[in-house]
């Protein structure tokens, strides 16, 4: 696993770490998913769930872990779930910090039944978030029928911003949207300062990004100094 973190600029403080499956030699997680046969899911997913809170806890990571997950993989969310809080219990890392990204990149098959996984989890004290939002897949039904904690914006949205008036009233008007259903945004792969700043002032507090830090294996990376100084929309 890979960790990247998640920075909360309001706090002054890293809001979590995602983990991110990789390669020994550093490939990315679409590279390790064509290799998953579609009978293989299942374990893939629960092994991923497992190795990511293990080396959390062997890094002694404090702040909260978020993780992939493939609601396809997920046949029923009690059932599905016990080895990851068996996994938490061993390795002393709190399932009340784990947070679960479904993505929007994918068409969700059975929504009845991934809205099903993310009501349950709430019932564990578990955050859930909607991982690139606006990248195309029904991602407003989606948001109004999940209500996720967490919405990582598409990076799409997010690129040349500072730019782009479109892109900053797009976004903009899904920060409005998420205040009112109390869904907190995430601006994912932030790359410039100039994408920072404009974010920080349409209202965004949380961001994630290679100019945040970039994924580093088994480690925690060390933050940008230069984030911090960055003030966001009271």
């Amino acid at each position: 696993m890979a960790f990247q973190p998640i920075v909360d600029l309001s706090a002054q403080d890293v809001f979590a770490y995602e983990a991110l499956v990789r390669f020994a030699g550093g490939d990315n997680a679409a590279e390790v998913l064509r290799r998953v046969q579609p009978e293989q899911l299942y374990r893939f997913d629960q092994r991923c769930r497992v190795v990511a809170i293990e080396t959390a806890a062997a890094l002694d990571m404090r702040e909260r872990l978020s993780i992939n997950f493939l609601p396809q993989a997920v046949y029923e969310p009690a059932a599905c779930i016990r080895l990851t809080l068996e996994a938490a219990v061993r390795a002393g890392f709190s399932t009340e910090k784990l947070i679960f990204e479904f993505t929007e990149n994918e068409p969700i098959r059975d929504p009845a039944h991934t809205l099903d996984i993310v009501r349950y989890y709430r019932t564990r004290h578990m955050m859930t978030a909607f991982d690139d939002f606006g990248a195309g897949y029904a991602g407003l039904g989606l948001l109004v029928d999940f209500q996720p904690d967490l919405v990582k914006l598409d990076m799409h949205l997010i690129r040349g911003i500072e730019a782009s008036v479109p892109r900053q009233h797009v976004v903009a008007a899904v920060v409005g949207l998420c205040e009112k259903l109390s869904v907190r945004v995430v601006a994912e792969g932030v790359e410039t300062a100039d994408e920072l700043d404009v974010l920080a002032t349409l209202g965004i507090s949380l961001f994630q990004g290679y100019y945040v830090a970039r994924p580093q294996l088994e480690a925690l990376p060390t933050i940008n100094p230069a984030v911090w100084h960055v003030r966001t929309r009271p």
